[in-house]
């Protein structure tokens, strides 16, 4: 599987110079293949790249602006989601590839959401333990005060001493 990067070699803003230059330098820094297309000098390139970015990842004015991703016809996002899947340390996700062998892959969101689960019945196992060691607590605080009444004597009231 080939990645195609979809660029503009004669772009006249540093902006989409810089993006440019940020994700072939990480493609190559990560030894991803990919195919530098330029739509700049290519029509083909141009109408191709405007034609299969999806509506909803266009920009307002229809237009979407260089670099653009795809994994052969699949379309992978823009710098933006580039960036995104970068820091979050999802980039073979996100160009739809397999990791690496030996590489820590990020955690599935489904398997993510059974390991928050599992830590969450966790915790309530280990409030029930609490809770049931604060009333043990309680317990033992009410034999305290009677132990305590118990060796003081019975109080004697006011009331009880006249009555004597």
């Amino acid at each position: 599987m080939v990645i195609k990067v979809f660029l503009a070699s004669s772009s006249g803003s540093t902006a989409i110079k810089k993006k440019q230059q940020d994700v072939l330098g990480f493609l190559e820094a990560l030894k991803v293949d990919y195919a530098p297309l330029d739509i700049a000098c290519n029509e083909d390139n141009r109408m191709w790249m405007r034609e299969n970015v999806p509506v909803e990842k266009k920009p307002t004015n229809g237009i979407p602006l260089p670099p653009q991703i795809f994994n052969e016809e699949s379309y992978c996002g823009d710098y933006e989601t580039f960036f995104d899947a970068k820091e979050d340390n999802a980039v073979y996700a996100f160009l739809g590839l397999p990791p690496p062998p030996g590489s820590k892959a990020p955690v599935k969101e489904e398997e993510a959401q059974e390991e928050l689960e599992d830590e969450e019945a966790k915790g309530e196992d280990d409030q029930q333990v609490s809770e049931g060691e604060e009333d043990l607590g309680s317990e033992e605080e009410e034999e305290l005060r009677q132990l305590e009444e118990e060796e003081e004597g019975p109080e004697v009231t006011e009331q009880e001493e006249e009555d004597e």
